[in-house]
């Protein structure tokens, strides 16, 4: 499972009006509302093409392969970098059959050690939208009782100045892909979307140092993406990193 670089690993989900605006998806099967802490396995929206059309679906984040019948034990990814898509045996087969979708972001976390060892967490958000479309693929498993799971994972890309700055771990963030590109990457051959899957222009983005309380599930609320000062814990680091 796909913990160890602390990117990406909670983000922030827009409300469904301004999703559906943006991401303008055909079929509408999706429900949800804002939230500031999504976290690992929770069902998150994610438009996709099914039978030539776009439709918008409640995916759980978390990819598990279609060969591990639906045993989430065999592992489930949260993300995966996009040069990796053509060589890994586990992903290449929903890469070819051209599986990929859409989630829509309003912003995203990541988390830098401070010299006081430390993990510091900061938004990353988009100049000026309240809504990006992020890059994915999805698979789907099934249980030997017949239940079936529908997985997507976030694709990531070299991160541009305004994250790597703040990353400690990783030098990677979501694929954001262009409004104009929306189409192209449901709809594309597979060497046409790669091309989709390049760094954010730097002037896209932005970040800011925010409180540690989206380390902890129970919270979700607007004030986790207020912009703080440096936090210094009265805790231990392990504490402090737990979720």
């Amino acid at each position: 499972m796909d913990y160890g670089s602390h990117m990406c690993e909670r983000y922030v989900l827009p409300d469904q009006d301004l999703a559906e605006r943006e991401l303008a998806p055909q079929c509408r099967w999706w429900r949800f509302s804002a939230s500031f802490n999504v976290a690992p396995t929770r069902y998150v929206p994610a438009v996709r093409l099914y039978a030539g059309q776009s439709e918008a679906v409640m995916m759980r984040w978390g990819l598990t392969p279609a060969w591990a019948n639906g045993d989430a034990a065999a592992g489930f990814w949260l993300r995966l970098a996009a040069g990796s898509l053509e060589d890994s045996p586990l992903f290449r087969g929903p890469w070819l059959n051209s599986q990929r979708c859409i989630l829509p972001f309003a912003g995203f976390y990541t988390w830098r050690l401070t010299p006081a060892g430390y993990r510091q967490p900061y938004f990353v958000h988009a100049h000026g939208r309240s809504v990006f479309a992020v890059a994915g693929i999805w698979d789907r498993t099934e249980t030997e009782d017949g239940d079936v799971i529908e997985g997507c994972t976030i694709l990531t890309v070299p991160a541009c100045a305004p994250v790597e700055s703040v990353q400690s771990a990783t030098r990677e963030m979501p694929a954001i892909i262009a409004a104009e590109d929306l189409e192209t990457w449901l709809r594309a051959t597979p060497v046409e979307a790669r091309a989709l899957l390049r760094t954010a222009p730097e002037e896209l983005l932005a970040s800011h140092a925010v409180s540690p309380r989206i380390n902890s599930l129970a919270c979700d609320d607007p004030e986790l993406v207020r912009a703080v000062g440096n936090f210094t814990p009265r805790v231990s680091v392990a504490a402090s990193a737990r979720l």
